[in-house]
């Protein structure tokens, strides 16, 4: 049996669209002559983005293992870019924060992502880009609190 799938369905077209960014910064970030590879790049960013943050939910974040950030995280360390430190909360869990030298290579790595959202947004008026990002984020927030309501009435419950 043939099952017809809707290729430009919502999930489909959120899927393809960040993968084709993902693709481009990181092509972009190895032409860049940082000094970072493309995960080293996200990891930092998406460190930065977090701020001081458990290293096993800056894994889930991103969407990779625990070891694939780990090995990340260890290069960065080395850089000067990121400090784990115990949680003082979990003495297993370590607490991840980017440095200020880190600051440095963010400021190099934002006309990357500036140039990404430009090409990205071609043709599109800038009230309509902001309307889809208005839109992103009403959906990203509905996920999330759905996300979280199964466990709010378990913990209700319990």
């Amino acid at each position: 049996m043939v099952y017809k799938v809707n290729p430009d369905s919502f999930g489909f077209l959120v899927t393809d669209v960040a993968r084709l960014i993902r693709a481009e910064m990181d092509r972009r970030i190895g032409e860049a002559g940082l000094g970072l590879t493309p995960a080293e790049g996200r990891t930092l960013s998406h460190a930065a983005r977090a701020g001081v943050v458990r290293q096993n939910v800056l894994a889930e974040r991103m969407g990779v293992e625990a070891m694939t950030l780990s090995a990340a995280l260890d290069r960065l360390e080395a850089q000067g870019l990121v400090e784990r430190q115990p949680d003082p909360t979990d003495r297993r869990a370590k607490l991840v924060h980017v440095t200020e030298k880190a600051g440095e290579m963010l400021e190099r790595m934002a006309p990357i992502s500036a140039s990404i959202r430009a090409d990205a947004s071609l043709g599109i008026t800038p009230q309509d880009w902001d309307r889809l990002l208005d839109l992103l984020k009403t959906v990203r927030a509905t996920l999330s609190a759905a996300k979280s309501e199964p466990a709010a009435r378990e913990a209700a419950s319990g």
